[in-house]
């Protein structure tokens, strides 16, 4: 999807450029966002953000801050994810004919080519048999029943996944009627990612509504998806040809999604590069805000980036901690000079001390501003929606070897080598059924236990990889990995 001024755009500049188009500030709307978002419960940081002149390499920082503001209450952090998702729905803006208009007076398009009135409906149906057990793919195996249990014990024990995860696996495992979900429609949208549900659904029966660009490649994919099922694929349609572009459809996305019959679940899996990530994001997330105004019956479903900053267990600090104190004698030695080299930036403690929550802060410099505040925003919808009452799927994934990932050298190098420093990076084909069998099981048990504060509804069954629970701070154990892993990824 090329980041083109139509659709869902970023606001204009005050200064067009010297051509007389548009300039479009990422930085300045990410910057307002976070500043925006952190005024509610501390003034003192909101005012910080709005002077950094070093966005680009110091949002970490500010990104951090979000989670931190959030904790003291639980009122606080629902204050932090209502005000970024204002001042974001405030900013952005939708190009037309007559101009740029604001995000909640979205029109329908109705130039020549577009949807006009609204979409129609293409249905594909399964010709496979159901699979009727979770069925986990897991390094060349097929795990079913109590293969699937210990496999999850063993990611426990290692602190691969959060302890949690095993209660909610065990649930799907011991309730295989669950699979099917009947009576709903899940609505896929970003229905060819990698990371989506599409196939684990389909294969279980159920009905899904499938959301992606109208290109013939995506469509194939999805149509073999479909075929070798068992369940039904319904996707929006212009003169029989499936597809929708969210940067241009929403308004009528959000009325072909609100006829759909079943209890509605709305899932984000969608990806792009650079700032269409963000727009994307918001995209969904405007559909998703109109569809719960729609229906009193919609969910909606999220995956987590592990590369984000999160609150966590004490436990999983004290096994951080425990692991970093318990380095044997040559890692002891290396760490020292390599720490002395980098000056401190390598092998650091992963948490100053014990604490709960701890607080794991595991972004990516490498996958940019754009991408923390595109993953941020599901988040903060996540937090309002079930705050709201609204029945929330919301799942921490794995590490995963993605094409997006690979495709990035410095992150396939550190995913190559982080197996040295306890983080299990996963197959796509283990991840997308791992997380598919989480919202079977939040589907079926209203969103999971309810917590007191949103930070422990986001660590519940979290799948981090172990990037909670390893020896050393994330990020300063990143580029070492890399290092090691550089062969690997080029095999």
């Amino acid at each position: 999807m090329a980041d083109a001024p139509h659709g869902l755009v970023f606001p204009a500049d005050p200064d067009p450029a010297a051509d007389g188009t548009p300039r479009r500030s990422t930085t300045a709307t990410g910057r307002g966002v976070v500043a925006d978002a952190l005024r509610p419960v501390d003034e003192v940081g909101a005012r910080a953000v709005e002077r950094e002149t070093a966005w680009r390499t110091q949002y970490l920082t500010w990104f951090r801050r979000l989670v931190e503001a959030g904790l003291a209450t639980p009122d606080d952090a629902v204050a932090v994810a209502r005000a970024g998702l204002d001042s974001l729905h405030a900013r952005m803006r939708v190009v037309t004919d007559e101009g740029d208009v604001p995000l909640t007076e979205w029109p329908r398009p109705t130039s020549e080519g577009s949807t006009g009135s609204g979409f129609g409906q293409v249905e594909m149906h399964g010709a496979g048999e159901r699979v009727e057990e979770l069925v986990l793919p897991y390094r060349g195996d097929r795990l079913r029943g109590d293969d699937v249990r210990r496999q999850v014990e063993r990611w426990v024990e290692a602190g691969v996944v959060e302890p949690t995860l095993a209660e909610a696996v065990d649930a799907v495992v011991a309730h295989p009627e669950w699979l099917r979900l009947e009576d709903h429609t899940v609505a896929v949208v970003g229905a060819g990612s990698e990371m989506g549900p599409l196939q684990a659904l389909t294969r279980w029966g159920a009905r899904v509504a499938a959301i992606d660009l109208p290109r013939e490649d995506v469509w194939e994919r999805v149509s073999d998806t479909a075929v070798a099922g068992a369940g039904t694929v319904v996707a929006p349609a212009v003169d029989g040809r499936p597809g929708a572009d969210l940067l241009a459809d929403v308004p009528a996305l959000a009325d072909w999604l609100a006829a759909q019959p079943g209890t509605l679940v709305v899932g984000n899996y969608v990806y792009a590069d650079g700032a269409t990530n963000v727009r994307v994001s918001t995209a969904v997330d405007e559909l998703s805000r109109r569809l719960l105004e729609a229906r009193d019956d919609t969910a909606l479903a999220f995956l987590a980036t592990p590369t984000d900053v999160f609150a966590v267990p004490g436990e999983a600090v004290e096994q951080a901690l425990a692991g970093y104190a318990g380095r044997g004698r040559v890692s002891k030695g290396l760490g020292r000079p390599l720490r002395t080299l980098s000056g401190g930036r390598l092998l650091q403690r992963p948490y100053a001390g014990p604490a709960h929550p701890g607080l794991n802060d595991s972004l990516v410099p490498q996958q940019g501003p754009n991408y923390a505040l595109a993953k941020r925003l599901q988040r903060w919808r996540a937090t309002t929606a079930r705050y709201d009452g609204r029945l929330v799927s919301m799942n921490v994934a794995p590490p995963t070897r993605t094409r997006s990932v690979v495709k990035n050298r410095a992150l396939a190098a550190a995913y190559a080598g982080a197996h040295r420093f306890g983080v299990e990076v996963f197959d796509p084909s283990t991840s997308n059924v791992l997380m598919a069998a989480m919202l079977v099981h939040d589907l079926h048990t209203g969103g999971g236990p309810r917590h007191e504060h949103p930070w422990q509804d986001e660590a519940y069954a979290a799948a981090h990889g172990g990037l909670w629970r390893t020896a050393y701070s994330p990020r300063s154990a990143l580029g070492l990995a890399a290092l090691l892993g550089v062969g690997a990824a080029r095999g």
